[in-house]
């Protein structure tokens, strides 16, 4: 199986075009719900917390696990990748959603100006300026922490006035700040949840981001080239949905978010 894991909500939009490309393949969701959301956790607790959910998933038979949460893929990726996994499980991968993003939105802006939208977290990591930097030098990027952003769509609150006047502040930082911005990326994969709201708030000009549809191509395009791995994947096309948190809520959104009835388990995870 495929584990899929996420602080909460927003991982769904990692996991739906997933579905959608690879109708076969066998997924576990794994939302921290309990614990989110991540974006004002400290590195300590964002890392403890990650792998934890990938010690998780590999208990639960998945031999790779991808990170649909910008916050743990910037802050806990790389020691999971170079410190745990070669001496606790050398035969298992964990794959993140900041690089494969970064590859694909380098060449989208002509002005040569990005905009990227993510949590505190993620913008202190600063993992998409050196990710896009690394590979296109001149690209200028500027980053808006979203405070309070994710917290509402954890509550169901994305329709909210107060996500709306949110979404429209943040908007307005980034315009201020960077006039020549022609791309923004929705760098945090609960945004895609309130993605009306940033193109209310946007100019019309400016091209909007998102990692469902990116994630999902670079997976598929590791997949050929790991055989090896790939074979080891359950394709028998199984769902399964976990969180730390009560069930319902998830289910609830699960459900609506993919236009079936979704059913959903509780774990606890430390």
């Amino acid at each position: 199986m495929l584990g899929v894991f996420d602080s909460g909500f927003g991982g769904l939009t990692i996991l739906r075009p997933i579905h959608a490309r690879l109708p076969s393949l066998s997924t576990i969701y794994l939302g921290d719900n309990a614990r989110a959301p991540y974006g004002t956790r400290t590195h300590e607790e964002i890392f403890a917390f990650a792998f934890e959910g990938v010690q998780e998933l590999f208990r639960r038979g998945c031999p790779l696990v991808i990170f649909a949460c910008n916050t743990a893929s910037a802050q806990a990726l790389r020691q999971i990748q170079q410190t745990e996994l070669p001496h606790e499980f050398p035969d298992r991968r964990v794959l993140g959603v900041i690089r494969p993003t970064a590859e694909e939105i380098v060449s989208l802006s002509r002005t040569g100006h990005v905009g990227v939208m993510a949590t505190p977290a993620t913008v202190g990591s600063n993992a998409y300026l050196h990710e896009l930097n690394h590979i296109r030098p001149n690209l200028v990027v500027t980053q808006v922490a979203c405070l309070g952003l994710v917290e509402l769509i954890e509550a169901g609150r994305e329709r909210s006035e107060e996500a709306d006047r949110l979404v429209a502040t943040y908007c307005l930082q980034l315009i201020e700040r960077e006039p020549l911005v022609d791309t923004v990326l929705l760098g945090c994969t609960h945004y895609p949840l309130v993605e009306p709201l940033f193109r209310k708030h946007l100019p019309t000009a400016i091209s909007l981001v998102t990692q469902g549809t990116i994630v999902t191509d670079k997976l598929a395009e590791y997949l050929v080239r790991h055989p090896e791995l790939a074979s080891r994947l359950d394709q028998t096309g199984t769902r399964t949905y976990l969180t730390t948190k009560n069930n319902e809520p998830l289910s609830m959104r699960a459900s609506r978010f993919f236009g079936s009835a979704v059913t959903v388990g509780h774990v606890v995870i430390s």
